[in-house]
């Protein structure tokens, strides 16, 4: 089997391999290759048969060629992989693998606009007053301190305020450092996106944790958090990049639900598989219950509360 790249940066995605397969013959290579997206096509034939390369994937793949297609599901192979070729078209074929390149490279709308840097330079930038657009999914955090108002009536107002602003530098701080985005503050509330559901969960969790448990002195603080994932819509309001939608809507509604001493996430948040795995393997737990949401009263949903045990 030939193996090369055309090398120019002009074409894309790049040949690594190819192989002249005669008619009924059968074929079985070893194949070293990058971690990436690939696919495997033949010159005869119509569409191609998709490849995941890591180094969890399988040590060894078939592909039959046959004239009613190719397989729907993308192999998920190892960086070295054996791979069984078959071909029952009753024609030579030239199969021709490819590296998909851009698709490695290329990053969505949701993922530049939930990215700190971006916000904070080109914000204003993004998208003319008025006009809006779907980003793609994305997951929506909001956030509220519990018993807020009391606390302004029961130490003051400056201090109370000392306080909400302390609280705004540890839920930024573990925004950031989870890799989301800051949208808004509204009154003592916060708003971000994640690329990440787990990054999202991950980041509450510990911030819940930090203001329950403040330093010496500290006054402990209980923050309501809720998350969901899903389609956005972008717009530009008040010269800032700001999402609206169902998914938006139902994320400020699981906010309410919280009780400070934990997350409610929603089915989608908790079918995300590096949310289940961060749930088994830390030492939280994740409660079920169902209900239905003010604005979408002809719906029950699903939900977990997420909480260290």
């Amino acid at each position: 089997m030939s193996s090369f790249c055309i090398g120019s940066p002009h074409f894309t995605p790049h040949v690594v391999a190819q192989q002249l397969l005669p008619a009924g013959d059968k074929r079985e290579l070893t194949l070293p290759l990058e971690s990436g997206s690939y696919r495997l096509r033949a010159l005869e034939l119509g569409g191609s048969q998709e490849l995941t390369v890591s180094p969890e994937g399988a040590a060894a793949a078939q592909v039959t060629l046959s004239n009613n297609g190719w397989n729907e599901e993308p192999l998920r192979v190892s960086e070295k992989f054996s791979l069984a070729l078959n071909n029952d078209t009753g024609a030579e074929q030239l199969l021709i693998l490819e590296r998909l390149e851009w698709s490695d490279q290329a990053t969505t709308a949701a993922e530049v606009t939930a990215l700190q840097m971006f916000r904070d330079l080109f914000a204003t930038e993004a998208l003319r007053p008025g006009e809006q657009i779907s980003v793609g999914t994305l997951t929506v955090l909001f956030t509220d301190l519990r018993h807020s108002t009391q606390l302004y009536r029961e130490i003051g107002d400056a201090t109370a305020f000392g306080r909400v602003m302390n609280h705004f530098d540890v839920v930024r701080k573990a925004i950031a450092e989870h890799d989301g985005a800051l949208v808004k503050t509204i009154g003592d509330a916060v708003m971000a996106v994640f690329r990440s559901a787990a990054d999202g969960l991950l980041a509450m969790l510990e911030v819940q944790r930090a203001l329950a448990e403040p330093p010496e002195g500290g006054m402990p603080l209980a923050l309501k958090a809720g998350l969901n994932t899903g389609p956005c819509i972008a717009v530009t309001l008040n010269d800032r990049l700001d999402y609206f939608g169902s998914t938006v809507n139902m994320a400020a509604r699981l906010e309410g639900l919280s009780s400070g001493a934990d997350v409610i996430i929603s089915r989608s948040v908790y079918d995300d598989a590096r949310v289940r795995e961060l749930i088994e393997s830390n030492g939280y737990s994740a409660d079920p219950f169902e209900m239905t949401l003010k604005g979408f009263e002809n719906e029950r949903f699903e939900l977990w509360r997420v909480s260290r045990r």
